[in-house]
């Protein structure tokens, strides 16, 4: 037992860091249309959480943590030209309200509110996407959620012990990602079934 921790911690970071690939593959190549607020929220909380685990002396753990940033940020950069919203008074009303909850995150002492001030970031950004993703659900990546629901529940065991601090990010991060991917399957699906669904007057004729 001693060794799966260390060793479902690895895998968590290989599979994040895995996760954002195929979502910068499709959206170089056009199938894949960022919602520019999400993805900035985003990259804002893995550029820090990767300063701030160098503030603390890590060491192996950086290099993940520093590949996250990077790639998180090069799918930001890509949606200015190839994404869409982002530039509503509504979309700038809740980056400025996971603005807050990143500062949040930065004073507070106690982890758990910390922590809290992180989900709540996180969640406005996966929230702002939603919209987007239930009417076109062809311009996301499937398999960047479902992988990223993967490292949050892997992330969850390499925890190894009930600490609520440590437990409620991976769990949330496997969660929401989960939630993000029924939904991408589930519309995908419906608006298949949809199309191959003969209209009366096709059926008529």
């Amino acid at each position: 037992m001693t060794y799966v921790a260390p060793v479902l911690g690895l895998l968590a970071g290989v599979v994040g860091i895995a996760d954002t690939i195929p979502y910068v593959r499709d959206t170089v190549g056009g199938s894949t249309r960022p919602h520019r607020g999400t993805w900035l929220i985003w990259s804002v909380l893995a550029i820090v959480v990767c300063l701030s685990q160098r503030a603390d002396g890590a060491s192996w753990s950086l290099i993940m943590a520093a590949a996250q940033a990077v790639l998180t940020s090069a799918v930001f950069l890509l949606s200015i030209r190839r994404g869409e919203g982002g530039l509503s008074p509504a979309d700038v009303l809740m980056i400025a309200l996971a603005g807050s909850g990143v500062i949040g995150w930065i004073v507070a002492d106690e982890p758990v509110i910390a922590t809290v001030c992180v989900v709540a970031a996180d969640l406005i950004g996966a929230a702002m996407m939603v919209p987007k993703t239930y009417r076109d659900p062809g311009s996301e990546t499937l398999a960047t959620f479902a992988l990223a629901s993967l490292s949050g529940a892997l992330a969850a065991g390499a925890v190894g012990v009930p600490d609520a601090s440590l437990l409620l990010y991976p769990v949330y991060f496997c969660l929401v990602n989960g939630a993000i991917a029924v939904l991408i399957h589930h519309r995908r699906s419906l608006l298949a079934s949809l199309q191959r669904t003969p209209s009366p007057a096709r059926s008529l004729g």
